[in-house]
């Protein structure tokens, strides 16, 4: 007996259309290539420029006590932090160290009011009791006349610190310490693990900081106060001690501290070479610095340049260790560091033939003025702002 199959009846209604599997959200093919590319581009720039960067604008900054072109500097080195300064943790530090410098301010102000300043003046704004001092305080003085030069002179000498501390809390918030350390020759490792770690300390010292006040946000309690510094204080501490004891076993981990045998001369002539030539870097350095010409400056800098890159090159062969992905030194860090030098070369030119322009008198008390030359070369240092390539974000 054969079997007959009868046809499937054909549906009622028509096959519903195929669901639109697309987000609405989601971003065309080009857009999301485009934003792939960018994210290429993105990279850290290298360490040392912006040291480099940063340096240059402090020197800069040493040589004037102009307050118009102190506060340009100023605002230099904010934009260019605010433009490529990335997310991470030690980014954030740069705030703090505006907070210093103000701190600074203020402590340099209130010490030429008690104290007196070494600038004489006529013209008196108040008088504070003075309190009388023994005989072996000569020169030392509690209370007395303020003048308005003594305040003018403080002021200025105190705005210069405060900037001058913007410009390394600059470096601090754009450069990467532990990067810094990986870039160090091989002769200056175990100095720079020291440096390294002393710079560390304020950036996670005020993410901790951060960290707390929001925990304690959380929890219904103030952040504000006395009581709540108190608080924060011992937390901030034990977090600090347990990073040295983590990082001390890192280090052990990983072997740090081996050394190549070499020759005894070989080390002995690395290590003339290098106190010899960083003696005479910072010798030529304070002669740049200071006012007046001192045409022996310059050759004894490129000497002392010259012996000390011969020492680390020599010291670089008792150091047994390797690179991974070394940063790249490429066209944006030359221009970053020829900008900052070219701000510190301009100003410390300027001083030497204009003195008065970076240095406004204050007996008699005098307004500052802008001189052009100057401030056209103080803005030379947003260059890195436009050609340095964006940091890359570890969130979106």
């Amino acid at each position: 007996m054969s079997v007959h199959r009868l046809p499937r009846a054909a549906p009622d209604t028509a096959p519903a259309p195929a669901r639109d599997t697309a987000r609405p959200n989601s971003a065309s093919p080009p857009a999301r290539s485009a934003a792939a590319h960018s994210r290429a581009l993105a990279r850290q720039l290298h360490p040392g420029a912006w040291w480099l960067w940063s340096l240059g604008l402090a020197a800069a900054a040493s040589r004037t006590t102009n307050p118009l072109l102190l506060l340009l500097i100023l605002a230099v080195a904010g934009y260019v932090v605010a433009a490529r300064r990335g997310d991470a943790p030690w980014s954030r530090s740069y705030a703090a160290f505006l907070r210093l410098g103000l701190l600074v301010l203020a402590a340099r102000m209130v010490f030429a009011v008690l104290l007196g300043s070494p600038v004489g003046g006529t013209h008196l704004l108040f008088t504070l009791p003075q309190v009388p001092l023994p005989a072996w305080a000569q020169g030392v003085r509690l209370g007395g006349s303020v003048t308005l030069e003594g305040v003018l002179f403080a002021l200025y000498e105190g705005l210069r610190l405060a900037v001058l501390l913007a410009c390394v809390g600059a470096a601090n918030a754009l450069a990467s310490p532990s990067r810094l350390l990986r870039s160090l020759p091989g002769a200056l490792y175990e100095a720079g693990v020291a440096a390294v770690v002393a710079m560390t300390f304020a950036p996670n010292l005020v993410a901790d900081v951060r960290r707390l006040r929001a925990a304690r946000r959380l929890r219904g309690r103030s952040d504000r106060g006395v009581r709540a510094v108190l608080s924060v204080g011992l937390p901030v501490l034990e977090g600090a001690l347990e990073r040295s004891v983590a990082l001390a076993a890192a280090m052990d981990t990983r072997g740090f501290g081996r050394t190549a045998a070499v020759p005894r001369r070989l080390a002995r002539t690395a290590g003339a070479l290098t106190l010899a030539g960083l003696l005479a870097v910072c010798s030529a350095t304070y002669g740049l610095l200071t006012p007046g010409a001192h045409p022996w400056a310059p050759p004894v800098l490129l000497a002392g340049v010259g012996a000390a890159a011969g020492g680390l090159v020599l010291g670089g062969r008792r150091t047994v260790r390797t690179r991974y992905r070394p940063d790249p030194w490429a066209l944006p860090e030359w221009l970053t560091a020829a900008s900052g030098a070219l701000v510190a070369a301009a100003l410390i030119w300027y001083a030497g033939r204009w003195p008065e322009a970076l240095s406004p008198s204050v007996v008699p008390p005098t307004a500052p003025s802008l001189p052009l030359l100057p401030a056209l070369a103080a803005l030379v240092g947003l260059l890195p702002a436009f050609v340095t390539p964006e940091p890359p974000r570890s969130t979106r």
